[in-house]
C-alpha cells in the first residue's frame, strides 16, 4: 500500500452522517471503501460499496468481513462510526435499554473490531479509528448513558492500541463535536419517562437541536478520519473541528470547578 493505493477500507454507518461523509472523503482519497447499513440500502454513484450489516449480531458482523475479503483479499482500514444516541435522564432508562445503547456503540465497536484482526495481524499492518466524541471526555447531563458508552470506547482504544503495536496495528481515536446531521432525529428516548425530568429534557432537546444547527459539517469530521488513518505515525486522538479542540484543551488546563460551573451555564442547569 502506498499513498496512490492507501489500501482498502471499511466503514460502518455509512449510509448517512459522519460515515456518508467519511467512505466518500476515504475513496476520493485512494481507498477502496466498503461501507455498511443496518438495513439495505441503494448502491452508491460514488465508488463506495455497500453491504448490509448489523453490528449487534455476531453471524452478520463475521459475514461482512468475510465478503469484504472475498472480494478484496484485504483489509488496511477499519472504522467504527456505527452508533445511537439517547438524551433524557440517566434513572429515566432500563437497564434493558442500557444494554441495548452499549450493545450498538461498544460491543458494536468491539465485535467488528475483533472480527477485522485475525486478517490485520496477517497483513502485518492496519489502522482502526474509531468514533468517539468530546462526550468521552466531558461530563453530558442527560446523556449519561451515551456519553459513559464513548468514554467506554476511549479507554478501549486507548489500551488496544498498545495490545496491537507489535503486529504493526494502531487504534486511534476521533473526536467530533456537534455535527450537522440528523442524529437528534434518530435519539432514543427513555422508556421510562418521568415527570421530574420533563422540563430539563425539553431544554436539552433544544440546546442539542440549536448546537447541531450550527455544528460541524459532516466532511470536518471525515477530513479528520482521513489525517488519522493516513498519518505516518498517528496520535491517539484527534479532535474534529474547533469546538472539540477548544473542548479538549478546556477539559485538560482548566480548573475542574471551573470547568464545572461553565459546563452547568452551557447546559442551562442551575448553579
Amino acid at each position: 500500500m502506498n499513498k496512490t493505493n492507501p489500501g482498502v477500507a471499511l466503514v460502518t454507518g455509512a449510509s448517512t452522517g459522519i460515515g456518508h461523509a467519511t467512505a466518500k472523503t476515504l475513496q476520493n482519497a485512494g481507498f477502496r471503501v466498503f461501507g455498511t447499513s443496518r438495513r439495505a440500502v441503494a448502491q452508491r454513484t460514488d465508488g463506495v460499496t455497500m453491504l448490509t450489516c448489523d453490528v449487534t449480531d455476531d453471524r452478520s458482523v463475521a459475514k461482512l468481513v468475510y465478503d469484504v475479503l472475498a472480494e478484496a483479499g484485504r483489509i488496511d482500514l477499519l472504522v467504527n462510526n456505527a452508533g445511537v444516541g439517547l438524551i433524557g435522564g440517566a434513572e429515566e432508562s432500563s437497564t434493558v435499554q442500557a444494554q441495548a445503547l452499549f450493545d450498538v456503540n461498544v460491543f458494536g465497536v468491539l465485535r467488528v473490531t475483533n472480527a477485522v484482526l485475525p486478517a490485520m495481524r496477517r497483513q502485518g499492518k492496519g489502522r482502526i479509528v474509531n468514533l468517539s466524541s468530546v462526550l468521552g471526555l466531558i461530563p453530558a447531563p442527560y446523556s449519561a448513558l451515551y456519553a459513559s458508552t464513548k468514554h467506554a470506547i476511549e479507554g478501549y482504544s486507548e489500551s488496544l492500541d498498545h495490545e496491537l503495536r507489535p503486529f504493526g496495528i494502531r487504534v486511534v481515536l476521533v473526536e467530533p463535536a456537534y455535527t450537522r446531521t440528523s442524529f437528534e432525529e434518530n435519539l432514543a428516548r427513555p422508556d421510562n419517562l418521568l415527570d421530574v425530568y420533563d422540563a430539563a429534557r425539553a431544554g436539552m432537546d433544544v440546546i442539542m437541536r440549536k448546537a447541531i444547527e450550527t455544528g460541524d459539517a459532516p466532511e470536518v469530521v471525515a477530513e479528520t478520519v482521513l489525517k488519522a488513518a493516513t498519518a505516518p505515525v498517528p496520535r491517539g486522538r484527534y479532535a474534529a473541528g474547533k469546538m472539540a479542540r477548544q473542548v479538549s484543551l478546556l477539559r485538560r488546563f482548566v480548573p475542574a470547578s471551573a470547568f464545572d460551573k461553565s459546563l452547568r451555564k452551557q447546559n442551562g442547569l442551575p448553579a
